[in-house]
């Protein structure tokens, strides 16, 4: 019989994993199914698609959804699950959380009369996932840059969340920080906070600088930019889709260009699945 607070954990990466194990560690009974190549340290019950159905009163999507539009994403298992009017179907009672929804929205129409919420929208996930990002951008740089960050002539490009995590960090290794931003308010605080501000329309007017951290989705380092950019060993893309760098120009160029795209799941999985969780909690409380 199905239980208003029993979660179904459906697909996924580490992130779910690492949901899916919180949750029961939270006292909840948790079932979790597109997990076949990997194991669980809490008491999660592994499942099938049909005992969600039948357990499980609020199921937690993935992030993404989906990959492609079509197939649940299940990075643990080879068998798929269509995303179709039959998968909205078995939907209808549940409260059902995903992230970046707008896709399987599209699968069926069924979908405008299911409980549905999108915990990839909320402010306070975001905020807690730059912190995540951040961390995953420095280990790369510390990875991939010949020198130190410490002395590094580092630049953010944006001032979001993840650009004032990022510069915060940056700093306290002991990198030179200029920060860029569109706004005189953002610059304003940018200069307030010991950061060297730049306009980011300014950027590549043959300023050198070391590291370049791209926060920023829009084609801001195209062609042009990057061919005026002197001395850059290593320019890092956190940026969403589409992303803000020409990378075939950059390699032309000799920049190394990395597309970083979801850290927190790749470097934090623990730390990315309970923000999920917490999110996901908060919303329900609401």
């Amino acid at each position: 019989m199905t239980s208003r607070l029993t979660f179904g954990v459906l697909g996924g990466d580490r992130r779910q994993i690492a949901l899916a194990e919180s949750l029961v560690l939270n006292g909840y009974e948790v079932y979790a199914c597109g997990f076949d190549r990997t194991g669980f340290a809490a008491d999660v019950k592994k499942g099938s698609l049909d005992d969600i159905v039948r357990e499980c009163g609020i199921v937690i999507l993935p992030l993404p959804v989906t990959d492609d539009g079509v197939f649940l994403k299940m990075d643990f298992c080879e068998d798929k699950i269509a995303l179709d009017d039959s998968f909205a179907e078995q939907m209808r009672g549940k409260r059902v959380f995903g992230g970046m929804m707008e896709r399987l929205y599209r699968t069926s129409a069924a979908w405008k009369e299911i409980d549905t919420a999108d915990y990839y929208t909320r402010e306070e996930f975001a905020v807690r996932n730059a912190v995540p990002t951040a961390e995953g951008a420095v280990e790369i740089a510390m990875r991939e840059y010949a020198g130190t960050i410490s002395g590094s002539r580092s630049l953010v490009a944006g001032f979001g969340r993840v650009g004032k995590v990022l510069a915060r960090m940056l700093r306290g290794i002991g990198a030179e920080v200029t920060v860029s931003a569109r706004k005189p308010a953002d610059l304003a605080w940018i200069e307030s906070y010991g950061y060297r501000p730049l306009l980011t329309a300014d950027i590549g007017g043959g300023e050198p600088y070391d590291l370049i951290f791209n926060t920023i989705p829009a084609k801001i380092f195209n062609r042009r930019v990057l061919s005026d950019l002197r001395g850059c060993s290593l320019l890092v893309d956190l940026a969403s889709a589409p992303g803000g760098v020409d990378f075939d120009a950059a390699e032309k160029i000799g920049i190394k260009a990395i597309l970083a795209p979801s850290l927190p799941g790749r470097v934090a999985p623990k730390t990315a699945g309970e923000i999920i969780r917490d999110t996901v909690c908060h919303m329900m409380g609401e």
